[in-house]
């Protein structure tokens, strides 16, 4: 299933690039940043409210350390978003779009220094490919 959910992830991002490239002629990109965040909080707290009520309960059982990291990541988040719109504001889509996802190169190195994944020759190949396919593509 996390297949499908990953496959889901990469195409809508795919339409956030298209769409927001498309919304962001004419506005600041921060802006443009900020009401994207509005809309895409509305529409989850729909999705909790309406789907899935029984996990509402459960941020009760939070703890402080799952708070901190939770709220690290929606400051990475928002600083992600800062940047990839304000990159998408003057530059081609496609181009921000392959540089952004260098992420995956980002997240190989920073899974292994803070989360101890294991470094295989198989993901240091890809990783070299990926970057490769950066440089071809720029």
């Amino acid at each position: 299933m996390w297949i499908l959910y990953a496959l889901g992830a990469a195409f809508f991002a795919a339409l956030v690039a298209i769409f927001g490239k498309l919304g962001i002629s004419n506005i600041d990109s921060t802006v443009a940043t900020a009401l994207r965040s509005i809309i895409m909080s509305v529409v989850l707290v729909f999705v909790v409210l309406s789907i899935k009520q029984q996990e509402l309960q459960s941020i009760s059982d939070i703890t402080s350390k799952e708070w901190l990291f939770l709220v690290l990541a929606g400051l990475a988040g928002a600083l992600s978003w800062i940047c990839y719109f304000a990159a998408l504001k003057t530059g081609d889509a496609t181009k921000v779009v392959v540089l952004d996802r260098l992420s995956v190169v980002f997240v190989l190195l920073l899974s292994v220094l803070f989360l101890h994944e294991v470094l295989t020759w198989k993901l240091v190949t890809g990783v070299l490919l990926m970057i490769g396919g950066v440089l071809l593509m720029l």
